[in-house]
């Protein structure tokens, strides 16, 4: 758009005002000050935005101008839980291998390295860098590629303080793209950074590398020579700790390496970064990285195998300054303490209106895992390349020779979604941007050293850095949404996990901390009962997926959610994977024995009416709201698994289990509507002060029933009002309706405010409760629900890569980088022909 007569000078001073002084505002940045103000139009604008020919960003990617920050952003509410900020961007890394990301300014600065640890903190050495010179010119233009600079005076000879606003950040997990457009740059330039994570894959998509492909072209009618550099740290041996940061970080030791091999076509050239070891089976700090970029004709790679990444960098940008190249110095020597780093630079020649693409990759090797009480694992990628952690390299050659046809495949993956005109194109692009958490969210893949190798690896998803738990099940009922999708294999490999553990005992206690400061009095609790399904796998710090269950805020053995949640996913595993004839009965048939185990556990809190009951305390996921009595959540869960087991049990030709489950299921369904319904909506529950609430997820079994094809819990008129009433009460009466749908609110639409989690906005059950309208034909009110999570997470709060559990009124969050969003893939997953048996017991309904 045209700045018009107020002047480039009026918006200057505005960006100054509403983002500081002292930073280089480009003139797209000035442009886009005034568009704040029109949000309608920009997103539009930037959606149709046109990248040059060949390599279109999809227009369902989330678009952000270059380092420009958000002047309005959300806040966490709950002291000591992770709050970094906006500065975020896509991480690269597979399945359970180690993660990291370069924010949308251009640091690196997220490190998920150590399994289930946090660390936010840019490494200033470690950047992208870009030198440009047209012909004719009598020096080039080189600037580093990040719109801000290092506050300590860090490399104080480079060039920082790329122009805010020069181009655009553009994201659809997997892929990232940087599009620089900056007018003293002649060669439009574009960066897609990826890792291949690929549906049905169980290899590639573990792997620890990270490739960027460089799309470059000349518009210009003169030739321009353009390179780039990329610095890197050596990091080996950082990561050891479960801090939040890398005060103490060991160098002692570490050194660098040039390498050089002919491979394909051309020659494979880098750096790997390497640390002394004290033997040949490698710890878990052992391993190396390694950056890598391949020489072809009319490809030129140049290197420094070494400079101290902490002093004034004139090693590197005295060279690179000049012409676009490095000093191929192999220089090498061992850290006595002091920081290394190394890098390389590939420089190359565009005729005009020639375009090239060019694959640069960071691989990592990091092969051991080691949890806090000791024990060892074996990543899953060790599978492929082998346990010894001398294998960035190599990983880093498979990047090279692949990035093209990775790209391609993602590419492929992602098409009919985001070409699906029948949906917004806003969610389009979420649906992948919120896939994220499935490797960067904390997740473990691999298997105990030493352990048989042809033995399935352990999988889980961590709740968050927050609460740290691994596979939390009454949260992965709404997180494992995607991995059911693309990859079932590992989705049912994580329930047969939590069935071995059903018939099992721990009998060691912990604290139960919500009584005990309830109380005033510490009280304990068993850590897990025989037939209870285990809250969580365990924790990082402790021994996980041996010790499961931890103990900590709730004692979970009682919770009444639990139990019916696994018995919905066992059955959902077994109808969305695979069609008539060919479904996994096999798998049906394993977990049997941990189905009929759980139902017959929860039994025991039935008082009469053939409902489990909540015990007076908050006894399900929602664990600081209590709920006493028959409740309208915990109970339709009850009402969904019986018809889940009574299917399962008529599949596997057990027709006595098959009726009983049927009978057990009118029972309760009598109760539920004769106890619950009061004409508009299901109830809370019946015995809390609480009890005519209107939850939103009351209607939790209903969504899995309809997605699996259970049929009706309740009668279907039902149904639809009381998905009407949380619709007009929880989604428009909370936040104008732009912010998604609040837990409760009060029976007169006010919100609650003498419970924490009542007026909280949780990402994930609103996913749900869209999807279940999506089921139920509400089409605008599904789509209406999610662009409320859309608006706060993408527009007005910053909550990109860090989607949080929940938000307040006012959008301040808790419980960021949460699992329970990728729940917005519920929203794709279609719902299954109804099966011939629904019974409906029409008595004891109130209207």
């Amino acid at each position: 758009m045209k700045i018009g007569r107020w002047g480039a000078g009026v918006f200057v001073i505005a960006c100054e005002k509403m983002y500081g002084q002292g930073r280089v505002y480009s003139r797209r940045c000035i442009q886009m000050t005034l568009c704040l103000y029109l949000r309608s139009i920009v997103f539009v604008a930037l959606a149709t935005t046109a990248v040059w020919a060949g390599d279109a960003i999809p227009k369902a990617a989330w678009r952000r101008p270059l380092g420009l920050p958000l002047e309005k952003f959300g806040v966490t509410r709950v002291p000591g839980n992770i709050d970094d900020g906006f500065w975020q961007g896509a991480p690269v890394g597979g399945f359970g291998s180690g993660t990291f990301s370069r924010t949308y300014r251009g640091d690196f600065t997220r490190w998920h390295m150590k399994a289930g640890v946090h660390k936010y903190a840019p490494v200033y050495a470690n950047q992208f860098a870009m030198f440009q010179q047209g012909e004719g010119e009598s020096e080039g233009t080189t600037r580093v590629l990040m719109t801000d600079h290092p506050s300590d005076g860090t490399l104080a000879s480079w060039k920082w303080n790329y122009p805010v606003g020069a181009g655009e950040y553009a994201a659809l997990y997997p892929k990232s793209w940087y599009d620089y457009k900056w007018e003293n740059f002649p060669a439009h330039v574009v960066l897609e950074q990826f890792s291949p994570v690929l549906p049905n894959n169980y290899r590639e998509s573990s792997y620890p590398v990270a490739v960027y492909r460089w799309h470059a072209e000349n518009p210009t009618q003169h030739a321009v020579t353009v390179s780039v550099l990329l610095s890197w740290t050596n990091m080996v041996g950082w990561f050891r700790t479960f801090t939040r940061d890398f005060q103490g970080a060991p160098s002692q030791g570490n050194h660098n390496q040039f390498v050089s091999e002919k491979i394909d076509a051309g020659t494979m050239k880098g750096v790997v970064f390497d640390r002394n070891r004290a033997s040949a089976a490698p710890r878990e700090a052992d391993g190396q990285f390694a950056i890598a970029a391949l020489e072809l004709p009319g490809v030129e790679v140049s290197y420094q195998a070494t400079f101290p990444s902490e002093g004034d960098g004139k090693a590197i940008w005295a060279h690179f300054a000049k012409d676009g190249r490095l000093a191929n110095s192999e220089l090498s020597w061992v850290s006595d303490g002091e920081k290394l780093a190394g890098a390389i630079a590939v420089r190359f020649t565009l005729q005009p209106g020639e375009k090239k693409i060019i694959p640069m990759v960071i691989a990592w090797d990091f092969p051991v895992v080691e949890f806090g009480e000791g024990r060892q694992w074996n990543r899953r990628y060790t599978d492929f390349y082998g346990t010894s952690g001398n294998n960035a390299w190599a990983i880093a050659r498979d990047g090279l020779r692949n990035a093209s046809a990775w790209s391609d495949a993602i590419d492929a993956w992602q098409a009919p979604y985001v070409n699906d005109e029948s949906k917004p194109l806003w969610y389009r692009g979420m649906l992948f941007n919120e896939l994220y958490t499935l490797t960067d969210g904390g997740s473990f893949w691999g298997r105990p050293v030493g352990s048989d190798g042809k033995a399935s690896p352990s999988f889980a998803l961590l709740e968050c850095f927050d609460y740290a738990y691994y596979g939390t099940l009454d949260v992965r009922f709404y997180a494992s949404m995607p991995l059911l999708k693309f990859w079932p294999n590992i989705d049912k490999q994580v329930l047969r996990e939590f069935a071995a553990t059903v018939p099992k005992e721990w009998p060691e206690k912990g604290q139960w901390v919500w009584k005990s400061q309830l109380t005033g009095e510490p009280s304990l609790h068993l850590r897990k009962k025989k037939g209870a399904v285990p809250h969580d796998l365990g924790v990082p710090e402790g021994d996980p997926f041996v010790a499961v269950n931890e103990p900590g805020w709730q004692d979970t053995n009682d919770w009444k959610d639990l139990n019916s949640k696994f018995v919905l996913m066992v059955y959902r595993d077994y109808v969305l994977t695979g069609s008539t004839g060919s479904k996994d009965t096999a798998f049906l048939r394993q977990m049997w024995p941990a189905v009929q185990n759980a139902m017959l556990y929860l039994r025991q809190f039935d008082h009469g009416g053939g409902i489990p009951e909540n015990s007076g305390y908050p006894d399900q996921t929602y664990d600081s709201w209590v709920v006493r009595g028959v409740s309208a959540y915990c109970g339709g869960l009850w009402l969904s698994a019986l018809r889940a087991t009574e299917e399962m049990a008529r599949t596997l030709g057990k027709n006595g289990a098959a009726k009983e489950y049927h009978e057990l299921f009118l029972k309760a369904q009598k109760t539920y509507l004769g106890q619950l319904w009061n004409g508009e909506y299901f109830r809370y529950d019946t015995d809390s002060e609480y009890r005519d609430s209107v939850q939103a997820d009351q209607l939790a079994g209903q969504w899995y029933a309809n997605m699996t094809g259970l049929g009706d819990l309740v009668p279907h008129e039902m149904q639809l009002a009381a998905s009407r009433k949380i619709f007009d009460f929880n989604v428009m009466k909370f936040g104008g309706g732009e912010m998604g749908a609040a837990n409760g609110m009060a029976a007169d639409g006010s919100i609650i405010r003498d419970n924490e989690q009542a007026p909280e906005v949780w990402v994930g059950t609103s996913f749900g409760f869209a999807a279940l309208l999506l089921s139920e034909g509400m089409r605008d009110e599904a789509y209406r629900t999610a662009w409320g999570l859309y608006h706060v997470i993408y527009e007005s709060k910053g909550y990109w890569f860090r989607t949080p559990e929940a938000w307040d009124v006012n959008g301040n969050f808790r419980a960021s980088m949460y699992m329970r969003p990728a729940a917005v893939w519920a929203m794709e997953m279609i719902p299954q022909p109804r099966v011939e048996t629904l019974p409906v017991a029409q008595a004891g309904v109130h209207k």
